[in-house]
């Protein structure tokens, strides 16, 4: 039997109708293959990108400054239009954060949800309704969930410590334009009194309708239909993917005001400059436009009064 050494050297069995090349090319060899193979792969999916110091120190940068992946990497072609080594997938840059190598960095913090490890998105089921005498959403015109219509809102509130008040927060579903008013309470009378002041305060019929939870606090929509004519749509009870605009808003005010944040010295003047911070904030699904800019353009648009909003 020939030594280990020499069966090393040998080809592997290659039939005749496998040689299509001349007798001197390189052949098929399995040890040589597996090899290579096991080496594109160590290769393979690893955040090359993250090793230029401009694009990882302006990523980092733009972190720390509440921006999301999608922002950030969206951004990148406008900023840099003509450096290629300046170019970033979303996705990339997840698994950059979450990469073993940088978990001690801790940058999932600066992330919208923050969390330690990254989830899986789903739902939830919907359950039948209790909230009595309101208007479904299912009798909401389908045009509003097409958000093919301007001034159509989403309004939810967002809790500080116990005792120290809240935020009432409202979003205008084709353009993601925010708004939000300080309030004491939660109670049906405060909500509606800041609801006023938020619609009163924008361009003249620059609201039609707004969608709501089925919390207490909006137990007077009514009036708010009496005195500035909208009405009110309350989605369904445990289905708050329904108005995922407010939702997803309010957990952006979330990475400035955390949970358990107390809001007594908060002041309108202080919400006022982070709501304009996240107004003039990129979105990808406004083609990188800001919430302001699209929301000042629809206001033309439709013909209504410039103001200093944005």
């Amino acid at each position: 039997m020939a030594p280990l050494q020499h069966l090393r050297r040998l080809y592997p069995y290659r039939p005749t109708a496998l040689r299509t090349g001349p007798a001197t090319q390189t052949q098929y060899r399995a040890a040589h293959a597996h090899r290579r193979a096991d080496q594109r792969a160590a290769a393979s999916h690893q955040p090359h990108r993250m090793l230029n110091d401009r694009l990882l120190n302006l990523v980092t940068d733009h972190l720390q400054r509440a921006w999301t992946p999608e922002e950030i990497c969206g951004g990148l072609p406008l900023e840099f239009p003509n450096d290629p080594a300046m170019r970033l997938c979303p996705e990339t840059l997840y698994a950059w954060i979450y990469s073993t190598d940088q978990r001690e960095r801790k940058r999932w913090q600066y992330l919208s949800r923050g969390r330690k490890r990254r989830r899986k998105r789903g739902g939830r089921r919907t359950h039948s309704e209790r909230f009595k005498w309101r208007t479904s959403i299912r009798d909401r015109p389908a045009v509003v969930g097409d958000r093919l219509e301007f001034r159509h809102w989403e309004s939810d509130s967002v809790l500080g410590a116990p005792g120290t008040g809240a935020l009432h927060t409202s979003v205008e579903r084709a353009s993601r334009y925010l708004q939000a008013a300080r309030i004491p309470d939660t109670t049906a009378e405060q909500t509606l009194k800041a609801q006023l002041e938020v619609y009163r305060e924008l361009p003249g019929h620059a609201v039609r309708s707004v969608t709501v939870d089925n919390s207490v606090e909006f137990a007077l929509h009514y009036q708010l239909a009496d005195a500035v004519a909208v009405p009110t749509y309350f989605a369904d009870p445990y289905s708050a993917w329904q108005r995922g605009t407010n939702e997803h808003f309010n957990e952006r005010i979330r990475k400035y005001l955390p949970k358990r944040t107390s809001f007594v010295d908060l002041s309108q003047e202080e919400l006022d400059e982070l709501i304009a911070e996240i107004n003039n904030r990129p979105r990808k699904c406004l083609g990188w436009l800001t919430p302001a800019e699209v929301f000042q353009e629809l206001c033309w648009d439709q013909g209504l009064p410039c103001c200093t909003w944005a």
